[in-house]
């Protein structure tokens, strides 16, 4: 089994992505018995933040975690991706298409952007090629990948960023509608103020930008097709869904793109659902959309969720093998 969409961490660094990142600490190694709710168990919980934080997300110590659970899941691909908004050279590719003026999404995403924005692509594509080594050591390939987010218009842009970089596949994303992150929680009042027309409206806008991204022939697979459902405001439209369900499943046949079966959605956020869902999985899997498989996960104790249970899901569909890539060049892997 594989899982091909996997991160490392990702700000903003708040009070909740230590708590979460402390778990994560805590999943893996042992606290020395300190009670619970203890001063020791503070004082031993902070011990390993601080180590955390000292090495970086890029060090050994914790991709080593990633690759024990790995081990544990007899995983034998793994794929370690990172946001491109995460590093510090696309600032201008973000600044250009991001609403970042001084209304107030504008600061809201300003803000975001700049606590996201920490890290040296460099530095990413350093540490996931020299631990490849190590992980075929334990029998799981390694892949290096990136998650792309892709903006109409900025397609020559996108593609001079990821130029020259030894990528093993590349992921389309799209998590901006006209420049507002719809995704962010901070930001999730404006589908509140949506009536059923506006909110229809701005899945359509969604939806022609996840087309315009397949059509670029960019990417090697699309992430979570159908992410704008991420807080649970839903079109109730069968026929205008199930019309750009099928526009979108022609358009990754035809350009030969294949897509995942992500499980972000629904362990991460309130509309817990897998992407794509259920019907749009459907009219996929009659269109002959071929499929990787993906946990979407953010730290190393989420690495491989659900990933059986998807790949299962597919077989139920009679689909016997998924993809895998290797130097961008597609390969199939049976389940």
């Amino acid at each position: 089994m594989i899982d091909y969409h996997v991160h490392l961490e990702e700000g903003p660094y708040s009070f909740r992505w230590l708590e979460r990142t402390s778990q994560a600490i805590s999943f893996f190694n042992e606290d020395e018995g300190a009670a619970k709710d203890s001063k020791a168990l503070i004082e031993w919980q902070m011990q390993q933040l601080s180590k955390r934080l000292q090495g970086g997300c890029y060090s050994e110590e914790w991709l080593d975690l990633y690759l024990q659970q790995a081990i544990q899941l007899g995983l034998r691909e793994v794929g370690i991706v990172d946001h491109l908004y995460r590093f510090k050279e696309t600032r201008a590719y973000f600044e250009r298409y991001m609403q970042l003026d001084d209304n107030e999404v504008g600061k809201v995403q300003r803000y975001w952007l700049d606590r996201v924005m920490t890290e040296s692509m460099d530095d990413f594509v350093s540490a996931i090629n020299r631990a490849k080594e190590k992980w075929s050591l334990h029998g799981i390939s390694l892949k290096l990948g990136i998650e792309a987010d892709y903006f109409v218009g900025g397609e020559e842009e996108l593609a001079s960023l990821l130029e020259g970089y030894p990528w093993d596949y590349v992921i389309g994303s799209v998590h901006f509608v006209d420049g507002w992150g719809f995704d962010n929680p901070q930001t999730q009042y404006i589908f509140e103020d949506m009536d059923a027309a506006t909110l229809q409206q701005n899945y359509e806008r969604f939806f022609a930008t996840v087309e315009k991204m397949i059509h670029s022939s960019m990417f090697d697979f699309v992430a979570h097709l159908d992410n704008f459902k991420v807080f649970n405001y839903q079109v109730d439209d069968a026929v205008f869904l199930d019309s750009w369900y099928e526009r979108i499943a022609k358009a990754l046949v035809t350009t030969n793109t294949a897509t995942e079966l992500n499980a972000g959605l629904y362990y991460r956020y309130p509309v817990k659902e897998i992407c794509p869902g259920p019907r749009f999985l459907q009219i996929l899997m009659e269109q002959g959309v071929a499929f990787t498989v993906s946990s979407d996960a953010h730290f190393p104790d989420d690495l491989g969720k659900f990933t059986f249970a998807n790949a299962d899901l597919l077989k139920s569909f009679g689909v016997q093998s998924i993809v895998g890539f290797e130097q961008r060049v597609k390969k199939l892997i049976e389940i």
